[in-house]
């Protein structure tokens, strides 16, 4: 039996916000110009994945697929055999709040945007700012999705949406519009393992929530340990592996996430230099993110989600879960 076959199945992902996106939800003038850094972005991810034979999920925002300055690095995506996900076309995080028609207008919008620039049609979906709703789910249920990953299981989305606004000079309105960033308390009481929906009755597309640590739900996804490496790089492998370990004794599984500014510096996004671990030097940066996903594939066989959503499906007594 092979290494990958003794190790179990996880779920690789990376949200592809751009510049204009973070921006936008900071509330920074310039936005409205889209700028972007996917150019000089993607190359560098798509160079260490293919180093370590890596294949991963990119949530891809409809509004940078229909723009031709973004068409040749989208294209990369697919050529390097990854999988893209849908993750709306304006990336609002209060995207919860539209209609159900506004909502399924986004989410066919950008199905249609991703597969005319990379050829791949979406059969995940992960909402901005892990925002999602039962009127979400029916879309994506009723368009044939597999998976939904919208959901992060952890208590302290509220402190993060905190030291968010303190950063940002975001009017009232704004604030209002964006008083469920990352979530609330509430989250914490859901499920980490992968469960299935069950809505209007009858069980529906599978749910593969942002991996936390089992019981404490505090997070392990790659921002949150460059934050601590920066710290220590120390901390950042004891807890790593202490959150792997603690996942595979209990056969929960890990649905692993990345961000884009887990790849770049202040320097390359002088705008975000007030996010955690911006300050890092991005040589200094890409070796920690080496490291850990270097420990990573030693407790688990990476997958893109699409895949590891199908071994999930496959395997027996799959929980479910009603709409809260």
């Amino acid at each position: 039996m092979s290494e990958s076959r003794r190790k179990p199945a996880a779920g690789l992902s990376f949200d592809l916000d751009n510049l204009w996106s973070y921006m936008k939800t900071h509330g920074d003038a310039g936005w409205e110009e889209y700028p972007s850094y996917l150019g000089r972005l993607i190359p560098d991810v798509l160079e260490l994945f293919a180093e370590r034979r890596l294949k991963a999920t990119f949530f891809i925002v409809g509004r940078d697929a229909v723009r031709t300055e973004n068409a040749a690095p989208l294209k990369m995506l697919a050529a390097a055999g990854h999988e893209v996900g849908n993750h709306s076309f304006d990336h609002e995080p209060w995207l919860h709040r539209k209609t159900k028609e506004e909502i399924e207008a986004e989410i066919v919008r950008t199905e249609e945007a991703i597969a005319a620039v990379t050829g791949l049609r979406p059969r995940g979906f992960r909402g901005p700012g892990f925002s999602w709703s039962a009127d979400l789910l029916r879309i994506l249920a009723g368009r044939d999705y597999l998976y939904d990953a919208s959901t992060f299981p952890t208590f302290i989305g509220p402190l993060g949406r905190l030291y968010y606004f303190m950063q940002s000079r975001l009017t009232e309105r704004q604030k209002e519009e964006r008083k469920e960033l990352f979530g609330g308390m509430a989250e914490g009481l859901r499920p980490v393992r992968p469960y299935r929906w069950i809505l209007d009755g009858r069980t529906t597309l599978l749910e593969i929530p942002v991996t936390t640590t089992p019981i404490v739900k505090t997070p392990f996804h790659l921002s949150y340990l460059l934050y601590l490496g920066g710290i220590s790089p120390l901390l950042m492998r004891t807890y790593l592996r202490a959150a792997l370990g603690l996942c595979r004794a209990g056969r929960t599984g890990v649905s692993f996430l990345l961000h884009p500014l887990d790849f770049l510096s202040g320097e390359d996004a002088p705008a975000l230099r007030f996010f955690p671990a911006m300050a890092m030097d991005r040589a200094k940066k890409r070796a920690l993110v080496a490291e850990v996903l270097d420990i990573f594939a030693g407790f688990f066989d990476i997958l893109p989600l699409g895949a590891y959503a199908e071994r999930r499906l496959a395997a027996p007594a799959l929980p479910a879960r009603g709409v809260r």
